[in-house]
């Protein structure tokens, strides 16, 4: 007769009893949640591809003319944005006008793009509710400069300097190429003072070519609406002979005008040891901003708009710090991205990880308390089936141990004493949880009871008839 096993044997050899019965429980938990896992699983790719919460790592940047400030202001940009992973390419343009219009026509791959106010030449029927166009808010003060000549005024205005649009009669005046934002803007200014264009010999050329032909005498005056960061605006402030005119009407033409906001070139600015300029110099100035397709990615327009954060918000010539980038005077609606920088700063997970990392949590939040939403109820089905598996292991043996008790009387009982053995040797290789230990011990009991009685029983034949009555 097979020996029996006296204790619970360990089916792989050379490991502790407790490993297997811990990959068992590992094992059965998991096939449990299994469905459950993977069905979240399946929702969160789903969601993912849906909501794309990760934006693309390049994006476009139309910018302006080489050496202008909306240039220089796109290559700190770049430098920034490197720096989170997003490679941001500068497209080089006119100006404003050249800008709106690329980003308006949908094959130019143009995102993003800096805009002068006032620089649409189509004027506001242009902009309209589907333009599919938003703001990232306003960026800085582009000040009217009007540069002119000192002999220019005094030979055709009679006068050292001149105040006022109206004296630029019979001038040779330079405001900008076609594509840029100035012409609409002197174009609206002709108007509000009653200035015939023709009474002026009015020249389109880009700003270096224009700024030479102001130098040599060829130009009397030249138009240029630019930050003070551009490199020619300060290099004309500090060239003798060069004047800039002196907006008396700047308040005025703020209010005629939404897009414009009086400013003030302060005394001693340019160059405090010198005194330059010796006296404040009153400018209207449009506010730049930030404008970019509507389909744009929001973690793109979130990073946009703290790199204007960045780059803008020191101290400057017109503003205080901190006065920009802001979300007043737009004159397109504010994207809600932006608003919500402008609201509660920079995102609080960003300020800790990484910026893909942070970004990915911020917008799948939702997701997940969703998807958690519908998994909680359904997981109240895991721990039945959790017990049916744990329970299962053992009552698949009580089959076949119902099977030897019925062939008593039929079997030899050696075979049948054999077969128990074979299925005590299984059960002992059984592993289940602590919690389940009752049923394994339950089973082994019935095992012996099924033992006894087939040892009790008289031997049959080994034809498996009874013995012959004499």
């Amino acid at each position: 007769m097979t020996p029996r096993p006296s204790t619970l044997r360990v089916g792989i050899r050379g490991l502790p009893a407790a490993i297997p019965g811990a990959l068992s429980h590992w094992r059965d938990l998991l096939l449990a949640a299994g469905p459950l896992l993977l069905l979240g699983a399946a929702l969160l790719v789903a969601a993912y591809l849906v909501l794309q919460p990760q934006p693309p790592r390049r994006v476009v940047l139309a910018t302006g003319i080489a050496q202008g400030a909306y240039a220089e202001f796109g290559q700190r940009y770049a430098a920034w944005l490197a720096g989170h992973g997003i490679t941001v390419e500068l497209r080089p343009t006119q100006g404003a006008a050249e800008n709106l219009a690329l980003l308006r026509d949908a094959r130019s791959g143009v995102d993003i793009a800096f805009v002068q106010g006032g620089a649409d030449p189509a004027g506001d029927a242009a902009r309209d509710a589907d333009a599919g166009l938003v703001s990232l808010g306003s960026l800085f003060y582009e000040p009217v400069w009007l540069f002119y000549r000192e002999d220019s005024a005094r030979r055709l205005a009679r006068a050292p300097s001149i105040s006022h649009l109206t004296q630029l009669a019979g001038w040779k005046l330079n405001i900008g190429a076609p594509g840029s934002g100035v012409p609409p803007l002197v174009q609206l200014l002709l108007e509000a003072n009653r200035i015939d264009p023709a009474t002026i010999a009015l020249s389109r050329q880009s700003t270096t070519p224009a700024v030479v032909d102001l130098l040599e005498g060829r130009l009397d005056a030249l138009v240029l609406c630019s930050a003070p960061e551009s490199s020619m605006v300060q290099m004309l402030l500090a060239t003798p002979g060069i004047r800039l005119l002196d907006f008396a009407q700047s308040e005025a033409y703020a209010r005629r005008f939404a897009f414009m906001s009086p400013v003030v070139l302060p005394r001693g600015v340019i160059d405090l040891a010198r005194d330059q300029p010796p006296a404040d110099v009153r400018l209207v100035a449009p506010t730049a901003t930030l404008v970019a397709r509507e389909s744009l990615h929001p973690a793109l327009m979130q990073l946009f708009v703290q790199a204007a954060q960045r780059v803008h918000g020191g101290a400057g010539w017109f503003q205080r710090k901190g006065e920009f980038p802001n979300a007043a005077n737009n004159e397109r609606p504010v994207a809600a991205e932006a608003q919500r920088i402008y609201r509660n700063g920079v995102p609080w997970l960003q300020r800790y990880l990484p910026f893909w990392l942070a970004n990915l949590a911020d917008r799948m939040w939702v997701v997940l308390l969703a998807i958690g939403a519908v998994l909680i109820p359904l997981s109240r089905i895991v721990p039945p089936m959790y017990e049916f598996r744990v329970r299962s292991r053992v009552f698949r043996w009580y089959g076949r141990l119902r099977d030897v008790e019925h062939a008593r009387g039929q079997r030899r009982t050696e075979d049948l004493l054999a077969e128990l053995d074979e299925i005590e040797r299984h059960v002992g290789q059984v592993a289940v949880p602590l919690s389940h230990a009752d049923e394994l011990y339950a089973l082994r009991s019935h095992i012996e009871a099924v033992r006894a009685r087939l040892q009790q029983q008289a031997p049959v034949s080994a034809e498996g008839d009874r013995p012959p009555s004499a």
